[in-house]
């Protein structure tokens, strides 16, 4: 029980200062000791029960908040406006698959950092490799840093979470043998015209699949980058539907030059174009490369018009000698690499794929610039003989 100067009972936690400021002390939600201070003893009596009234009421809240509730509430109000339907289908995926059966009816501020570690470390003994673990760290990070700000939380459980598995950089490309063997058996084919441009130009697939003649400019040579077209079942889907996206980060939007060879391909695309429209009428769209039925391309057409080729090359191969299958995206790598091998810039090169930054290139394709810097400082060694 605390006194006034007077020595009068005012209440627990309650006492008058010698300068006869009344003061009140009482424990938040956290377990600090905060202090209140009023010159009137009556308002602030109100101020503590207020406040001891408010932080009972926080704390029990606070104690029937689950991970599950706080998912489905960060999501409305934190990701919902701000991110692609595709991601938010992703988001809700990989909790759904790696964390909610595990710890989603847990209480948020019952979680601890052993928490989180044991579960990326179940993700990592049921195979999910370095990006999947990722992914479950930076989700959980996010939600429970917003937890932290709206007060749930004391201290972020994420901070610290070490991932099982290392970041494996893949870049996959063909050789310059692979690129001319493969585009000797894609020659005629329905998708020749695709994977010329591809490979000359370094788009992405969903770049690739969303072009429109509007978006190449023969004058100028270039094309203007500006959308993604992707295949995906999105939240407020039935099913898998085409969607039109912007690029994936600001600096995909860009020009990439058109070469002798794209200009070709390009030109010849337009012609196909124009006879695919003229069979199947009923299937009108404006994108430039469509299937044999004018219907937008997706990953999966284009990753099977790929294997096709390279059937027909292991064909006439010994089974020790087989044409190793590849994806679209090795295309943006081939394109990539060729680059480098010219002794295009990397900055340059940077620009044309549309990368966030320089380190992403750079990383991508070290064992490219490594072989290079061989090579030329060899050719100094050369120059330098006499």
């Amino acid at each position: 029980m605390g006194k006034d100067l007077k020595g009068k009972e005012l209440g627990v936690g309650i006492s008058q200062r010698k300068d006869e400021i009344y003061q009140a002390r009482y424990n938040d939600r956290w377990g600090r000791r905060k202090t209140i201070y009023n010159k009137d003893i009556s308002e602030l009596r109100r101020q503590l029960a207020e406040a001891v009234t408010d932080n009972e009421r926080f704390t029990s809240i606070r104690d029937n908040v689950t991970l599950d509730t706080w998912f489905k509430n960060w999501m409305a109000i934190y990701k919902e406006r701000s991110v692609r339907p595709n991601t938010k289908r992703e988001y809700v995926h990989i909790y759904s698959k790696n964390i909610s059966p595990y710890i989603g009816r847990r209480f948020i501020n019952s979680l601890v950092k052993s928490d989180i570690q044991a579960l990326v470390d179940k993700a990592s003994d049921d195979g999910y490799a370095y990006e999947r673990q990722n992914k479950i760290r930076v989700i959980l990070r996010d939600m429970l840093q917003r937890a932290v700000e709206d007060q749930l939380l004391i201290n972020n459980p994420v901070s610290g979470i070490k991932l099982r598995a290392d970041k494996v950089i893949k870049a996959k490309s063909l050789t310059v043998m692979e690129q001319q063997v493969f585009f000797e058996y894609s020659k005629d084919t329905f998708y020749d015209n695709l994977f010329n441009v591809a490979v000359n130009t370094g788009l992405r697939p969903g770049e690739l699949f969303a072009l429109k003649l509007e978006d190449v400019d023969f004058d100028e040579g270039y094309i203007n980058v500006n959308k993604t077209l992707v295949y995906q079942k999105y939240l407020t889907d039935g099913k898998k539907e085409f969607h039109v996206e912007p690029p994936k980060t600001k600096q995909s939007y860009r020009r990439v030059p058109i070469n002798s060879v794209c200009r070709k391909y390009l030109e010849k695309q337009m012609v196909l174009k124009k006879t695919v429209s003229v069979k199947q009428p009923k299937q009108q769209n404006d994108y430039l490369f469509v299937t044999k039925f004018n219907t937008p391309l997706n990953s999966v057409i284009y990753s099977d018009a790929i294997k096709a080729v390279v059937r027909q090359i292991n064909k006439d191969r010994a089974p020790e000698e087989q044409f190793n299958v590849f994806s679209g995206h090795t295309f943006r790598h081939t394109f990539a690499t060729r680059c480098f091998e010219s002794g295009i810039e990397p900055k340059v090169v940077q620009s044309y794929l549309g990368h966030a930054s320089l380190k992403m290139t750079m990383d991508l394709y070290t064992h490219i610039t490594e072989e290079r810097a061989c090579s030329d400082i060899e050719r100094i060694a050369k120059l330098s003989r006499y």
